[in-house]
């Protein structure tokens, strides 16, 4: 596991659904949080490794780091900076 120096605040598995809709599972539950708050997404590779940071990103949330698992998911942290 990678050293963080953040806490995550919730955590949400869209490993399960398929783009479009891992963005729009990611963004509900990154919108039931804080200013400040840190969510831990789990997900699959392929476009939804491209598509949701991209997509954080362009909605100014903060991508604070990526880990990559043995099971070939991944993890996410997403900061998030607006409502």
């Amino acid at each position: 596991m990678t050293e963080k120096d953040f806490e995550v605040t919730d955590r949400v598995d869209i490993t399960d659904v398929t783009c479009p809709i891992t963005f729009v599972k990611a963004k509900v539950a990154l919108d039931g949080l804080d200013v400040g708050d840190v969510l831990e997404i789990k997900l699959n590779g392929g476009e939804p490794l491209g598509n949701v940071p991209r997509s954080f990103e362009a909605e100014g949330q903060k991508v604070l780091a990526r880990e990559d698992l043995p099971d070939g998911t991944h993890l996410l942290w997403v900061k998030k900076l607006v409502d």
